[in-house]
């Protein structure tokens, strides 16, 4: 396909803001999975304006992105408590000990429960619920409202600088690809030399690099073909591995904030699944990082 890149980039940029804005009524409406899609919507926007930045003006970019680092901000909220509480309700059916939703219900607080598990429960889906309204009541702000008005002139009347933008579209999402795998190599052959503390925050930044390059792949596909498709496949699972081990370091730093109201037992035993978890995770990790020892395209 012989295009330039800046229209080729503000076409996979409108696919994005039209994710964004679509999950907007699911999120009021508090479907399922809705917080979860607009937070990658977000992300993946930000993520692909800071990996193709070259092609706007550096204020307009920077501020776009600081704003929907704000959204994905409020978004993360309650996602991360809905994604702890559904780990602590698996992990507890796991041990044996039952779980009801009329008894904790999403989003509503509970009087204190003997159960520990039970509690944790309830307080991360409250949680939720309070991240869940805060998000909403932004959607009604003149803050929002500006952000998605910006997105939307953004792809409809793109100021971008002709000395990127008018190269082959080909060439310059290349070049990008290229300089978002070396800089995830670049982390991935640091990670040996470092302590097991600092080794748990590395992996988050590999995780983060993952998906930065999974984004721009995604982005470049329709110009770049397999080689970019595959790209993305591969940095997703990578991705996705220091994911779950991530949500797994997580999940035991909110246990360990709650050791003092557990009851040894039932406390132990959920620390020992989300460090079990963690491991298992790490154990797919030498495979996940094999394809960059490959050229990327």
């Amino acid at each position: 396909m012989s295009t330039t890149a800046g229209p080729a980039l503000i076409a996979a940029l409108n696919d994005d803001v039209d994710r964004l804005c679509d999950a907007e009524p699911d999120v009021r409406a508090d479907l399922p999975d809705s917080v979860h899609q607009m937070r990658v919507a977000t992300r993946r926007l930000r993520s692909v304006l800071r990996s193709y930045r070259q092609l706007f003006h550096r204020k307009q970019v920077t501020e776009i992105r600081d704003e929907l680092r704000w959204l994905a901000g409020l978004l993360g909220v309650a996602r991360d408590a809905e994604v702890r509480a559904d780990r602590f309700a698996a992990l507890l059916g796991q041990n044996g000990v039952p779980f009801d939703e009329k008894t904790v219900p999403l989003g509503e607080k509970s009087a204190p429960h003997p159960d520990f598990g039970a509690q944790l429960i309830a307080e991360q889906r409250a949680r939720y619920a309070e991240g869940h309204r805060e998000a909403v009541r932004a959607f009604d702000s003149r803050r929002y409202r500006t952000l998605t008005d910006r997105l939307h002139t953004m792809v409809d009347d793109p100021t971008l600088r002709p000395a990127h933008a008018d190269k082959p579209a080909a060439d310059f999402f290349t070049s990008v690809l290229k300089h978002d795998f070396r800089d995830l190599r670049r982390l991935v052959r640091a990670e040996p030399a470092l302590s097991e503390a600092e080794r748990v925050e590395h992996l988050h930044d590999i995780r983060k690099a993952a998906k930065r390059l999974r984004y721009s792949a995604d982005a470049a596909a329709k110009i770049l073909g397999d080689p970019a498709t595959t790209l993305s496949k591969n940095a997703k699972r990578l991705q996705t591995v220091l994911g779950d081990h991530r949500d797994a370091i997580e999940a035991l730093e909110t246990l360990r904030t709650h050791a003092a109201d557990a009851d040894e037992a039932g406390y132990q035993r959920l620390c020992d699944a989300e460090e079990a978890a963690a491991a298992k995770a790490l154990e797919q990790y030498p495979a996940a990082i094999e394809f960059l020892r490959h050229r990327p395209l």
